[in-house]
C-alpha cells in the first residue's frame, strides 16, 4: 500500500502590485546610482558648453543684477519679471566670473531638481537610495521634456521645484513655521508659489502664512530702497505681464487666456473660462483639504491642485512650470492609493515625451498647444481625485500584511 502524500500548506500569494512595490523600495545598487550621476552631470555640462550665462532665462536675471550693480534700473528691461527682492539674488550671480557662472548655474539647477525629487520621495516615506527614487529621477530627466527645458533655460523655477516639496516635508513633520520661511524665500526669488499661501490658510497656520508673505515683502522693500526706479515693477513689468508679454513669449504661453484665443475663442470669453477653471480648481483644493485623511497625500494633492489652478489662469505659464507639480505627484506612486493609478494621469504626460510629434504641432511656436493638453489633463485628473469620496477602510487600497510583504520604507 502506497503512503499518501502528506498534506502541505502553501504560503499565501503576494499580489503582484505589492511584489513590485517591495522590489522598487529595495536599495538601488551602485550601477543605477552611477548611471544617474552621469546623466545629471551630462545634462549640466551640455548647458555649460552651449550657454555662456547658464541658460537664456538665467541671462536675463544676471543682466538685471549687472545693471543694478552699475547704478542702473533693473526694470528698464521688461523681461525681468521678478519682485525687487530677486535683484539681490541676481546681483549675487552677476558678481561671479563668467567662467564660473556658466558652470555653476546649470549645476545648481540640476541640483535643485534632484533635491526637490529627494524631498518629494521622503515626504511619502520612500527611502532615498531605493530603486524607485533613483530610477524615478532618471526617468524624469531622460523621458520628460520639461525637466530638460528647465535646465536648458536655467530658469529660476528650479528654486520652486525644491521649495514646494521641502516645505511640504517640513509641514508633514509639524514644522509649519519653517515651511513658511522656505516658501517665503522661494517667493522672494520668484513668486511662482504664491498660491500655496491658500494651503497655509486652510491649515490655519497663521504664523507660517505670515512668514511666507512678510519675508519677500521685507526683502523687496529693502531692495527697492537702494534701487533706481523701483516703481518700474508697477509701471512697466506688471502691465507687460498682463498684456501677455511680447512676441517672443506669447507663442510659448500655455495658459488658457493665451491659448484659447489662438484657437478662435474671443479674448473676453477665454479670460472668463480661465477664471472659472481656476476658481473650480480652488474649490477642488478646498474639498481635498476637508477630506482630512491621514498621510502626506493630503498636503501634496492640495498644493498641487492650487498650483495647477493658478497655471491655468496666470500669464505667462510655461510647460517647465509643471516640474514643480509632477515630481511631487509621481513620488506617491508606491503608496497604497496614488494619483498615478489613473491611466489618464499618464496620458496627460505623453505630449511631453521628448521628440513626441503631432501633425501641425512640430513648430516650436505651436508647442503651447501640446503643453496646454498636459496642463489641462493633469488639472482635470487631480480635480476629480480631490472631489471623490473618502476611500473605504479595508478596501483594495489597504496595506499588504507585514508577514507577506515587508515594508522597507520604515
Amino acid at each position: 500500500m502506497q503512503l499518501r502524500d502528506a498534506p502541505t500548506t502553501s504560503a499565501p500569494k503576494v499580489p503582484s502590485a505589492w511584489a513590485l512595490r517591495a522590489w522598487l523600495l529595495r536599495p538601488a545598487g551602485a550601477v543605477p546610482v552611477a548611471v544617474l550621476a552621469v546623466v545629471l552631470l551630462a545634462r549640466a555640462a551640455h548647458v555649460a558648453l552651449v550657454h555662456p550665462q547658464g541658460g537664456m532665462d538665467n541671462a536675463f536675471v544676471v543682466h538685471a543684477g549687472q545693471v543694478w550693480l552699475h547704478g542702473g534700473a533693473p526694470y528698464a528691461d521688461r523681461r525681468f519679471l521678478y519682485l525687487p527682492s530677486a535683484v539681490l539674488f541676481a546681483a549675487g550671480q552677476a558678481l561671479l566670473p563668467l567662467s564660473v557662472l556658466r558652470v555653476a548655474a546649470p549645476v545648481v539647477c540640476v541640483g535643485l531638481v534632484a533635491a526637490g525629487w529627494w524631498c518629494a520621495v521622503r515626504l511619502f516615506r520612500v527611502p532615498a537610495r531605493s530603486r524607485f527614487a533613483v530610477l524615478g529621477l532618471l526617468g524624469l530627466v531622460l523621458c520628460w521634456a520639461p525637466v530638460g527645458h528647465l535646465v536648458d533655460l536655467g530658469n529660476w523655477t528650479a528654486v520652486a521645484v525644491l521649495a514646494l516639496p521641502a516645505a511640504l516635508l517640513l509641514a508633514d513633520r509639524g514644522r509649519w513655521d519653517a515651511a513658511g520661511v522656505v516658501l517665503g524665500v522661494s517667493v522672494a526669488v520668484k513668486p511662482l508659489l504664491v498660491p500655496v499661501v491658500v494651503l497655509l490658510v486652510l491649515a490655519r497656520r497663521r504664523r507660517a502664512a505670515a512668514w511666507m508673505v512678510l519675508l519677500p515683502v521685507a526683502l523687496s522693500v529693502t531692495a527697492a530702497a537702494v534701487m533706481p526706479d523701483p516703481g518700474g515693477f508697477f509701471t512697466r513689468t506688471l502691465p507687460f505681464l498682463l498684456r501677455g508679454g511680447d512676441a517672443l513669449m506669447r507663442p510659448f504661453d500655455c495658459s488658457w487666456p493665451a491659448v484659447l484665443p489662438r484657437l478662435g475663442v474671443p479674448r473676453v470669453l477665454a479670460g472668463a473660462l480661465a477664471v472659472a477653471a481656476a476658481a473650480a480648481g480652488l474649490v477642488c483644493a478646498w474639498r481635498r483639504w476637508r477630506r482630512a485623511d491621514a498621510g502626506p497625500a493630503r498636503l501634496a494633492e492640495t498644493a498641487a491642485m492650487l498650483m495647477l489652478a493658478s497655471f491655468l489662469l496666470s500669464r505667462p505659464s510655461y510647460e517647465h512650470y509643471l516640474v514643480v507639480v509632477v515630481p511631487l505627484l509621481l513620488a506617491s506612486t508606491v503608496t497604497a492609493d496614488p494619483v498615478t493609478r489613473s491611466p489618464w494621469f499618464w496620458a496627460a504626460l505623453v505630449p511631453q515625451v521628448p521628440d513626441f510629434t503631432f501633425p501641425c504641432l512640430e513648430a516650436p511656436t505651436r508647442r503651447a498647444f501640446k503643453d496646454v493638453v498636459t496642463l489641462s489633463g493633469l488639472a482635470l485628473v487631480l480635480a476629480v481625485r480631490c472631489v471623490r469620496p473618502t476611500p473605504r477602510a479595508g478596501g483594495p487600497e489597504r496595506d499588504a500584511p507585514a508577514a507577506d510583504v515587508p515594508d522597507p520604507v520604515s
